[in-house]
C-alpha cells in the first residue's frame, strides 16, 4: 500500500500524528488544567504539533479553547511550534450544526474571544455540514474571514466526497477531519480518502482508536464506568460489544507478534492510510504508547484487511440523529 504523507500547507510543518483535546474536557470527567498541560506539554515534545480542539469540547464556560489559552500563558514558547485547528459552527443546545454566515461569524468570534490573543486559529472547520445550508455559503464566509485575518485556513469536518470538492472549489481547503480507524474505515471506500489525496487536503482521523476498543482499557461492556458517554453508543451496546471485540483480539495477535500494542497497530493502520491520525490522551504514559512509532509491513497490512472483511464492525457510530449527518 502507498505511503502518503500529508502536510497543511500554512505557516509550519504538521507532525505525522496529532493531538485531540476532546477528553480534557469531558463534563462527567474533567481534567484538572496542571496535569492536562503537562500531557500536552509531553505530546508536543513527542512531535504532535497538530492541536484539534472544539468549542462544544466541554461547556460554554470550560471547554477546550479555555485549556488552550491556558497553556499557552503557561508556554508561550510554544505558540509558534502549534498548528491550532478548532471546531464550531454547531449549536449546543439543539445538538444540530449551523452553517449559517451569522452563525459562522458568530462562533469563529467566540472562540478568538476566549483565547484572547494568545494563539491565532490556524485552521476553522464546521463541526458538521450544515444540511439546511449550500457548502458554498459557508465556505464563502469562512473565506471572508481568512480574508479578514481571523482564521488561517479553512477545514471541513465529516463532508461526503462530493462536498469536499464543493467546498474546494469555493477556497482550498486546508484539512478535512472524518472518523477514521480500524472500527470505521468507510472512508476508505466512499471517495473521501481518494477524494483528499486527488486534492491534496490532509485528511485528520478522530477516533482513530474507535473511541477506547483499541487502546486495551475494557475487554466486556461492564467495563465502561457508568456515567461512560460509550454506554449509548450502538456500537458499545452489550450485543455488538461482545461482536466488536473480537476485532480487538483479531488485532492483539498481530500486536502481539510485534511486541507491540494493540493502539499501536491501530494508529500504524491509520497512518498507512496517508491520514494524521489525532488520539486523544489525558496521561502522559498514554501519550508515549500512542506516539511510539511502529510501521506496518505490506504483508501486516493485507493480514489487517483480512482481518476487516471477516469480522465487520457492529452497530452505528452514534445511532440516532447525530448518525444522519455523517458523510453529508
Amino acid at each position: 500500500m502507498a505511503q502518503f504523507a500529508p502536510t497543511i500547507v500554512l505557516d509550519k510543518p504538521v507532525g505525522p500524528i496529532g493531538y485531540g483535546l476532546m477528553g480534557f474536557c469531558r463534563p462527567w470527567a474533567p481534567t484538572e488544567y496542571s496535569v492536562a498541560v503537562k500531557v500536552m506539554k509531553t505530546a508536543l515534545e513527542q512531535g504532535a504539533t497538530f492541536w484539534n480542539g472544539g468549542l462544544h469540547y466541554g461547556t460554554p464556560n470550560a471547554n477546550s479553547l479555555h485549556l488552550l489559552k491556558y497553556y499557552f500563558t503557561q508556554h508561550p514558547e510554544d505558540i509558534a511550534k502549534i498548528t491550532l485547528s478548532i471546531k464550531g459552527g454547531y449549536n449546543m443546545a439543539t445538538q444540530t450544526p449551523d452553517g449559517t454566515p451569522e452563525g459562522i461569524r458568530a462562533s469563529v468570534e467566540a472562540a478568538l474571544s476566549i483565547l484572547d490573543g494568545v494563539k491565532k486559529i490556524d485552521i476553522f472547520e464546521c463541526a458538521r455540514v450544515d444540511p439546511a445550508v449550500p457548502i458554498e455559503t459557508t465556505i464563502e464566509t469562512l473565506a471572508a474571514l481568512v480574508k479578514e485575518g481571523k482564521i488561517g485556513g479553512i477545514g471541513v469536518s465529516e463532508a461526503s466526497a462530493a462536498t469536499l470538492r464543493r467546498a474546494h472549489a469555493v477556497h482550498p481547503i486546508a484539512a478535512a477531519e472524518i472518523e477514521l480507524s480500524l472500527f470505521t474505515s468507510d472512508p476508505l471506500s466512499n471517495g473521501v480518502l481518494d477524494t483528499c489525496h486527488e486534492l491534496g487536503i490532509p485528511l485528520i482521523a478522530y477516533s482513530p482508536l474507535g473511541r477506547g476498543f483499541l487502546t486495551g482499557q475494557f475487554r466486556k461492556y461492564e467495563d465502561l464506568a457508568e456515567k461512560d458517554f460509550r454506554r449509548y453508543l450502538p456500537r458499545f451496546q452489550p450485543d455488538a460489544f461482545d461482536n466488536n471485540i473480537k476485532l480487538v483480539e483479531a488485532v492483539d495477535v498481530i500486536a502481539t507478534r510485534k511486541s507491540v500494542t494493540v493502539a499501536q497497530v491501530a494508529i500504524a493502520w491509520v497512518r498507512a492510510q496517508g491520514a494524521i491520525p489525532i488520539p486523544g490522551a489525558t496521561t502522559e504514559k498514554r501519550v508515549l504508547e500512542n506516539y511510539h512509532d511502529v510501521t506496518l509491513s505490506v504483508g501486516e497490512l493485507e493480514e489487517i484487511q483480512r482481518v476487516l472483511d471477516t469480522l465487520p464492525v457492529q452497530g452505528e457510530r452514534y445511532g440516532g440523529q447525530h448518525e444522519t449527518l455523517l458523510n453529508l
